[in-house]
């Protein structure tokens, strides 16, 4: 590290060390499919460490030399160095996309802000890349040019090295814009750049002189104008994160596989043992047997244990430990000057964001209890501006790469379900706050929702009814995969988050109704591939012949039972935080919301309540795959909603919520009486048409001996409150019911919608003159405009009333 110089070339030997540095890195960023060519992963670890301490070191030595400089504690990476071509990052995929293409669309950006130009001739070359890809060494040969404006491009020497004929691939695009003369260079500030090949770098590339800044040209008006420290040691800052990306992070995770090691054989060690001391005397070859399994597991125990104490101490020691969280901290610092620069945040490489959750991930789950995040020096404001990147990039529109995307979602989504992590959200910034609520709740079509949709349901659960567990009651007796999933923390509600959602929603009546339209096609979606999907294995299983059910469609069944179960929380969060969106009729939505959820309700209740049918079968199979498929989550939801409307609003959105629910066609009593216990269901209903029939011998054919499902069975989980609240709805709907059947008239079959057959004809559309009844087209026109028949464009909805005929 020290700037020695050599004797044959005369250069410093920290210039060697960085050249030879960045080579390494794209061996091993590049050959991932050849392990022979690249280092090994344990190597990798400690290789990182010395150089952490050695670049630290370095680092505050030069603090002291030049005080007016960053320290090692605040060390950052300026985002020049992402778009001004100083360093290689060979084929590394950018937060806005390719290279190529961020050059030729934010060009502009590039000379406005940052103050440079590309240089075109590095453009076209790079576009011959593409075309001619062998003439790169015979190309190599041709002299630098200086080329005018709008003159002949010569192809420059240094854009032919092997080094960058991948990098070179990916800038051909750029080329477009800037073929065509430009306005002069009159403001001498702005300058063209080129990116060097690391063979072709020199001293001066890098440390600048004569007002070159180096590695640091290009500086944006938002980077602060004073010096972070020598400049070598930023380069070499930045690889130290792209080596914790290539493959530091992934030895940290094999690691703690021995500790699971050793608590499975301690395990078995006790075991063992236990069985030694009740095998009966009479067995002395079973009690021999016993002993040399005892003797294996002891040996293996003890090699194990020794190999976790020395990666304890060596690994995930406190020291290492500090090391991990300085480079958090040196990825957070880099991201948020980079997000200062604006439209430039594109340029910066996708995996500092990938290591700044990555290395919280390693220090949360990887280091060992003694070594406590909560022992680090700054811990909390660390945690918030961590929370501060993930709600404000998981949405940004800067970033294109799906899997970035991708992980930002998981990460926040993981963030949410610790008390501590969670808590770090609540204390960004109100506005922040508030923009990532906006973003959680914009409408769930053409995105990926299911992660958004479990972010909202941890900041409601704790809250809703019979929604205060941790593990479902029937997998109580089972033992969970892994404790420390983020599904399986305790309920940690934020009051603060919920109330930001309700003013959202209460104040912007077109988010609030396409969001709410959107989170009801998804529960109709996923609720009926669900029925379908259990409809599949319930034939497969009645079948005489021995077959299998394939074990993904297990998983994706699965996976649309606890979306449904997620999309019904969210329901329940929403008519409690807002329920003026489906009660208030002065919204121009809420009654066709209303509507549309009373029917989902009606028909989630019907699949799931009736007794021997499709849905009980299947759960009494008791599958693997399926453990989470049973009563009590899916009908706590649908009662946590119906308890809301039915008896917490006031008496007016009451008397509305109750003349919706009666008036659906699918609306049934017992459903409701099966909540409790109540009711005898009869043969008629107690299987629905598309249910296969029971066969002898089928294990729903003989309910008897099962007990039905009954709220009042779940004393720990739902409160007694909770319980009489729900006694109190069903003795308020039984007399709504009788009152709705006395009063409701027939209905020719002629004057019912032909699209729902429940309803009475009450919309004409315009210009067509087509009809149907108005919950029917108005939930069409929320998602297409055209008629139910003949395709045109409707223009307009009128009201419709057949005209009395002449007796």
């Amino acid at each position: 590290m020290l700037n020695n110089k050599d004797k044959g070339t005369g250069e410093a030997s920290r210039y060697i060390f960085l050249n030879k540095f960045r080579k390494f890195l794209q061996e091993n960023a590049s050959n991932r499919g050849h392990p022979t060519a690249l280092c090994p992963p344990e190597y990798m670890v400690c290789f990182l460490h010395r150089l952490i301490t050695a670049v630290r070191s370095y680092w505050d030595e030069g603090k002291m030399r030049n005080p007016g400089c960053v320290s090692s504690d605040e060390a950052y990476v300026p985002p020049q160095l992402f778009y001004n071509g100083k360093v290689d990052y060979f084929d590394l995929q950018r937060l806005g996309g390719l290279l190529s293409h961020l050059k030729k669309t934010l060009k502009d950006d590039l000379a406005s802000k940052a103050n440079i130009l590309m240089d075109p001739a590095e453009i076209q070359a790079t576009s011959m890349d593409d075309l001619d890809e062998e003439e790169e060494s015979g190309s190599a040969q041709r002299p630098f040019g200086a080329v005018a404006m709008g003159g002949a491009l010569a192809r420059p020497s240094w854009l032919s090295s092997p080094t960058l004929g991948r990098a070179n691939r990916f800038l051909s695009t750029a080329a477009v814009s800037l073929m065509t003369p430009r306005r002069p260079l009159a403001p001498p500030e702005k300058v063209k750049v080129r990116t060097l090949a690391v063979e072709q770098r020199t001293e001066e590339d890098i440390e600048g002189s004569h007002g070159n800044d180096g590695l640091l040209l290009g500086r944006p008006l938002e980077e602060p104008d004073h010096p972070i420290t020598e400049k070598s040691l930023l380069e070499i800052l930045d690889g130290i994160v792209m080596m914790y990306n290539l493959s530091v992070h992934q030895q940290l995770g094999k690691m703690v596989v021995v500790s699971d090691d050793v608590h499975e054989y301690a395990v078995a060690l006790k075991d063992t043992e236990e069985k030694i001391a009740r095998c009966p005397a009479r067995r002395p070859d079973i009690l021999e047997e016993l002993q040399k399994s005892q003797k294996v597991f002891a040996e293996k125990l003890n090699h194990l244990s020794r190999r976790l104490a020395w990666i304890n101490a060596t690994i995930y020691c406190k020291d290492k430990m500090l090391d991990v969280y300085w480079l958090l901290r040196v990825c957070i610092l880099t991201i948020q000057h980079a997000d200062n620069t604006g439209t430039l945040f594109a340029f910066a490489p996708e995996f500092y964001l990938n290591v700044a959750m990555n290395s919280y991930s390693s220090l949360k789950n990887y280091f060992s209890p003694s070594n406590c995040m909560d022992q680090l020096p700054g811990y909390e404001d660390t945690l918030t501006q961590l929370a501060a990147i993930l709600a404000k990039h998981f949405a940004d529109p800067r970033i294109v790469g799906t899997d970035i995307k991708d992980s930002l979602m998981q990460a926040l989504a993981s963030y949410v379900c610790y008390p501590q992590s969670l808590r770090a959200v609540e204390r960004i910034p109100e506005e922040q706050r508030v923009s990532m609520m906006r973003n959680l709740l914009a409408p769930y079509e053409q995105r990926p929702w299911a992660q958004t949709n479990w972010i909202l349901v941890r900041l409601w659960r704790g809250c809703g009814f019979g929604y205060r567990y941790t593990r479902l009651p029937h997998l109580l007796k089972t033992k969970p995969e892994d404790t420390n999933l983020p599904s399986l923390q305790k309920p940690c509600p934020s009051l603060l988050l919920q109330r930001h959602m309700a003013e959202l929603l209460s104040l912007d009546k077109d988010m609030a109704a396409s969001f709410l339209n959107s989170v009801l096609n998804q529960l109709n979606w996923a609720f009926s591939e669900f029925i379908g999907m259990i409809q599949e294995i319930q034939q497969a299983a009645e079948r005489p012949e021995r077959n299998f059910v394939d074990t993904r469609q297990l998983k994706v069944c699965a996976t649309c039972f606890d979306l449904s179960v997620s999309l019904l929380r969210v329901l329940e969060m929403t008519v409690t935080l807002v329920p003026q969106i489906f009660l208030d009729w002065t919204r121009p939505s809420a009654e066709l919301l209303l509507r549309r959820l009373a029917q989902l309700l009606n028909q989630v209740l019907n699949r799931v309540t009736a007794e021997r049918n499709l849905f009980d079968r299947v759960v009494n199979l008791r599958l693997p795959g399926l453990e989470s498929v049973d009563h009590y989550p899916i009908l706590v939801a649908v009662t946590g909603i119906l308890v809301r409307i039915l008896v917490d609003c006031e008496r007016q959105g009451v008397s509305r919520a109750a003349s919706v629910l009666l008036s659906d066609p699918c609306f049934q009593l017992h459903s409701i009486q099966h909540l409790l216990g109540e009711g005898e269901t009869s043969p008629a209903t107690a299987v629905l048409p598309q249910t296969p029939a029971v066969h002898p011998g089928d294990p729903a054919a003989a309910p008897a001996e099962r007990k039905h499902f009954s709220l009042h069975a779940y004393t720990d989980y739902i409160h007694e409150e909770e319980e009489q609240k729900v006694e109190q709805m069903l003795a308020f709907l039984t007399i709504e019911s009788k009152q709705a059947a006395a009063s409701t008239a027939p209905t020719s079959e002629e004057d019912l919608c032909p699209i729902c057959y429940a309803h009475s004809i009450s919309a004409v559309f315009k210009p067509c003159s087509h009809k149907s009844c108005k919950a029917c087209i108005n939930q069409h026109l929320m998602n297409n405009k055209d008629c139910f028949f003949c395709k045109a464009t409707i223009t307009g909805v009128e009201d419709y009333s057949k005209k009395p005929t002449a007796s």
